[in-house]
C-alpha cells in the first residue's frame, strides 16, 4: 500500500487538519495501518530536521504547560511556527488518559500559527509517548520550525526527552528540594537550561536557590555540546525572565549548529531510535507468533501459581519464538 497521496500533500500545505489525521494513523495500533503510516513518514523525512526540537520536563505542577504557553505565543511573536507535543499520563488501571494540555494552553491553542497535540503516554516509559520521535517528523515536514516536546512530569524518568530534543529545558520549584539535587546524576545530567519558576511568589528565595544550583552543577560533567546548564528564574505570570529563556534556546542550538555537534547530536539520536523501532518490531512479531501467543495464557498462570518463574517462563516462550515460523515485524 502506497503513501496516502491527499494527506501527505494538505499536510505539506501545513494543513493542521491532516497533519492531526497523519498523527492519529502512525499511533494506530492496527496492523491495517501500518504500511500507509509507514509510507507516510518516509515521505516526509525528507522535509524534516529544520526545527528546534525543545524538551520540556520537570516535576509535576512546576507549571510546564503554562510556560509552554506563554513560551509559545513569544516565538510566534518573533514569526516562528509552533508546534506542542504535551505527552499526558495514562491510568495504570483504565488505560486513559485526561489530555487536558489544549485547556492549559488556551491562549496558544487559539493562533493559527500553532498546532498543539495531546498524546497519551499509554504505558510508555521515559516521560514521551510511543510514537513522539515519528511525530516530531510529521510536525517538521508540514513547516513548524519550533517544536516543544512537554514530557508527562514524572521527574528522574523524563530522560527520553533528551534523546527527542536538541535544548532541553527543565523546571523546578524553588522549596520543593530540587535545587539540592544538582549533584545527582539523572535528570539535572539531561538539562541544557534549568528554569524556577512562579519566582512572582517567591522571588529572593528563588534567587537564592539558583544560586546554590549553579554551584552544585560544577560537579556535574558537562553536557554533549561542552557545557553546563544555565540556570534561570522565571514567572510565565509577569513574564520575567520569558525572553531571556526564548534567547538562551535560540543561541544554544545556533552555537551547537554552527560547531557541527547539533547534526552530530542528532545522528547519535537517530541511532538510539533505530534500537527503540528494532525493539518494538520484535516484541510485536512475538506476540503475534502462533506459539507464543498459544502459551502465553498458560504461562502467566504458571507464574501467577509459582509454579514457574518470570524468568523460565520468558525463556520458554522465546524458544518457542525461535523455534517457529512467526510472522515478521
Amino acid at each position: 500500500m502506497g503513501i496516502p497521496v491527499d494527506l501527505f500533500t494538505a499536510l505539506r500545505n501545513g494543513d493542521r487538519s491532516a497533519l492531526a489525521r497523519a498523527i492519529t494513523l502512525i499511533e494506530s495500533t492496527r496492523e491495517s495501518d501500518k504500511p500507509q503510516a509507514r509510507a507516510l513518514l518516509e515521505a516526509c523525512m525528507p522535509f524534516s530536521g529544520q526545527s528546534i526540537r525543545i524538551g520540556m520536563t520537570g516535576i509535576p505542577g512546576a507549571g510546564k504547560s503554562t510556560m509552554i504557553d506563554v513560551l509559545g505565543l513569544l516565538l510566534l511573536q518573533q514569526e516562528h511556527r509552533v508546534a506542542v507535543l504535551a505527552i499526558d499520563p495514562s491510568s495504570a488501571r483504565s488505560g486513559g488518559s485526561i489530555l487536558g494540555d489544549k485547556t492549559r494552553m488556551e491562549r496558544l491553542a487559539q493562533e493559527d500559527g500553532a498546532f498543539i497535540r495531546p498524546t497519551a503516554a499509554a504505558g510508555h516509559l521515559g516521560g514521551v509517548g510511543r510514537r513522539t520521535r515519528e511525530a516530531i517528523v510529521l510536525c517538521e515536514a508540514a513547516g513548524y520550525d519550533r517544536l516543544l516536546i512537554e514530557t508527562v512530569g514524572t521527574g528522574q524518568t523524563e530522560l527520553e526527552a533528551d534523546a527527542l530534543s536538541d535544548v532541553n529545558v527543565l523546571l523546578l520549584i524553588a522549596g520543593a528540594g530540587d535545587e539540592l539535587q544538582g549533584i545527582k546524576r539523572g535528570i539535572m545530567e539531561s538539562a541544557d537550561v534549568i528554569v524556577f519558576t512562579k519566582c512572582d511568589t517567591a522571588k529572593e528565595h528563588a534567587r537564592k536557590a539558583a544560586g546554590e544550583l549553579r554551584s552544585a552543577l560544577q560537579l556535574l560533567p558537562p553536557r554533549w555540546h561542552g557545557g553546563r546548564p544555565a540556570v534561570l528564574v522565571t514567572s510565565a505570570i509577569t513574564q520575567e525572565g520569558i525572553d531571556e529563556l526564548a534567547t538562551g534556546i535560540e543561541s544554544l542550538s545556533a552555537k551547537n549548529g554552527a560547531s557541527g555537534k547539533l547534526e552530530q547530536r542528532r545522528r547519535e539520536q537517530d541511532l538510539l531510535w533505530l534500537d527503540h523501532a528494532v525493539n518494538e518490531s520484535l516484541r510485536s512479531a512475538f506476540m503475534r507468533h502462533p506459539g507464543v501467543a498459544a502459551a502465553l495464557p498458560s504461562m502467566k498462570q504458571a507464574v501467577l501459581d509459582r509454579d514457574k518463574s518470570p524468568f523460565a517462563a520468558a525463556d520458554e516462550m522465546l524458544e518457542l519464538f525461535r523455534k517457529g515460523d512467526g510472522p515478521l515485524p
